[in-house]
């Protein structure tokens, strides 16, 4: 009979088996010694990366007591892998693999959310952009044109920068771009939201 352990991770309850926890603290663990950022974008980064990790439980075990198992563990330390690119095995050491990469088959799908990198006004724009794969010039062009027109194109783009939310975080700049939300491309998007905020 195994031991299980009740832990918050990401904001939501879940039940591991003694396995289970050890393996997700150690996992945890060196994924914050790996990360090359500041202490307070490091807190930032685990934030994120325990809410991809309570996602990906949540879709397996849903809010029944099922109770996490350490073959779920390693399934989802395996697909988020490390900040650096590497992933980790079940003793803990890694092995590199390509940057920039995903360990979840195929893309994910795109969601709509207001750009807050490389936003001109409120990122609505840039948003679209991504979402629909053009060109940011055409759509704020398109965008511009409407505003001349008449005021309904004012009245359009106010009513598109309070509806769409902003990608405010790493997991939401990933959706955006339609890539998975993996810990090195959550790094990634982390370290150059922290570049463009500075300028």
């Amino acid at each position: 009979m195994k031991k299980v352990t009740n832990a918050c991770i990401g904001g939501r309850n879940f039940t591991l088996d003694e396995d289970a926890y050890n393996r997700l603290s150690a996992y945890l663990s060196h994924f914050r010694a790996k990360l090359t950022v500041s202490e307070l974008q490091k807190a930032e980064v685990m934030e994120e990366i325990e809410g991809r990790i309570a996602e990906l439980f949540y879709q397996e075990v849903g809010a029944s007591s099922r109770v996490v198992s350490l073959a779920l563990v390693e399934k989802v330390t395996s697909t988020l892998g490390m900040p650096d690119g590497s992933a980790e095995n079940s003793t803990g050491a890694s092995y590199a693999s390509g940057a920039f990469t995903s360990r979840e088959s195929g893309n994910a799908p795109k969601k709509l959310y207001r750009d807050k990198v490389e936003k001109r006004l409120g990122g609505v724009c840039s948003g679209l952009s991504w979402y629909f794969d053009v060109d940011v010039t055409l759509i704020r062009v398109l965008m511009l044109v409407a505003l001349i027109c008449g005021s309904a194109g004012f009245w359009v783009y106010v009513i598109l920068w309070i509806a769409i939310p902003a990608a405010d975080t790493p997991a939401k700049q990933c959706e955006m771009h339609g890539i998975p939300a993996t810990a090195e491309n959550m790094a990634r998007f982390a370290r150059s939201a922290r570049e463009e905020y500075k300028k």
